[in-house]
């Protein structure tokens, strides 16, 4: 049985072997790959992405970076397009082919029947004497010099060379279409990414996060609304207009300073000059102004009226 040490040994040699395939494409880009990102950029219709195999699996991968940055894109399975997916492919379509052969039975009856159907034939491939390399109308060299594999079989550098490619081709897309932070959060909507950028700190108010007190209510009427709302603060009201906050920390340093508190009232210890942040701010930018300012809640606005308190637990329980 392996050691400790003989177990990173192999795992270094992957991350090398795989390190200096990926480092080898960049000599292998030629023009092919500028007009590949020009022919799909300028195309009105998708990306299709057939494989067949492991390339299979880097399609479906490479499907969904190109969705998720903006590109539309579908995956065919190189073998059940020849039985009935091939209506996936519409006229305006571009076809992505990977292969690390460029020679298998399915991708030659495939070509054939796509070249019929008129769409552009991009093929990302590890042979360029290959059947794909040579009918494609674009070749993007993906050889390997060997797999990390031990018996250069399993395919493992070919693969992740067919990966960084279509990595590149989304990411030169990505930067053509001026895809921006807003336009990556509509796509991931459920993501801390895109909470981070589309969460409002107003969708994390309710009536329970609304501590209100006024400036004459007893220091009593003032622990009970912080303990009742749990947010560790209240807002201090006169006629509806914000004058004042009152935290956990006012009320420690109250009683290191006072003997008899039952004479003071809500203004006697509130902060006036509050931070307040508007309802219409990020969640995200929120918890910024909280970090940079050591501070754990923020009043929340809509201009002059006040909409409750925000603590950074509500921020972070989010994932943001």
């Amino acid at each position: 049985m392996s050691n400790n040490k003989n177990i990173l040994n192999i795992a270094k040699s992957v991350i090398i072997i795989e390190k200096n395939a990926i480092s080898q494409l960049e000599s292998q880009l030629t023009n092919d790959f500028v007009e590949a990102v020009q022919l799909i950029f300028s195309s009105k219709g998708r990306v299709i992405v057939a494989g067949v195999g492991k390339s299979a699996n880097i399609a479906n991968k490479m499907v969904a970076t190109f969705n998720s940055t903006g590109q539309p894109a579908v995956f065919l399975h190189a073998a059940d397009a020849i039985h009935g997916d091939l209506g996936n492919i519409q006229k305006d379509d571009v076809v992505i082919c990977i292969s690390k052969s460029g020679n298998t039975e399915e991708i030659k009856y495939l070509l054939p029947l796509i070249k019929d159907l008129g769409n552009k034939i991009i093929s990302i491939c590890g042979n360029s004497n290959s059947y794909l390399a040579k009918e494609s109308n674009l070749f993007l060299d993906s050889t390997v010099e060997k797999e990390a594999c031990p018996n250069n079989l399993a395919p493992t550098s070919s693969t992740t060379a067919q990966l960084v490619l279509g990595d590149a081709l989304a990411v030169c897309l990505l930067k053509l279409n001026n895809f921006s932070d807003n336009d990556f959060a509509r796509f991931h909507p459920g993501g801390s990414l895109g909470k981070r950028l589309f969460l409002k700190v107003s969708d994390l108010l309710s009536d329970f996060s609304k501590p209100i007190v006024s400036p004459t209510d007893s220091i009593n009427s003032v622990i009970v609304e912080i303990s009742n709302k749990r947010l560790g603060s209240t807002a201090v009201l006169e006629n509806n207009k914000l004058i004042g906050i009152i935290t956990d920390g006012d009320l420690r340093r109250m009683l290191e300073k006072n003997q008899n508190i039952n004479v003071l009232q809500a203004s006697d210890i509130m902060t006036e000059n509050s931070k307040t942040i508007n309802s219409t701010t990020l969640a995200s930018d929120a918890l910024y102004i909280m970090e940079q300012n050591n501070i754990s809640q923020l009043i929340v606005m809509n201009g002059n009226i006040y909409c409750g308190i925000v603590h950074i637990h509500d921020i972070l329980k989010e994932g943001i």
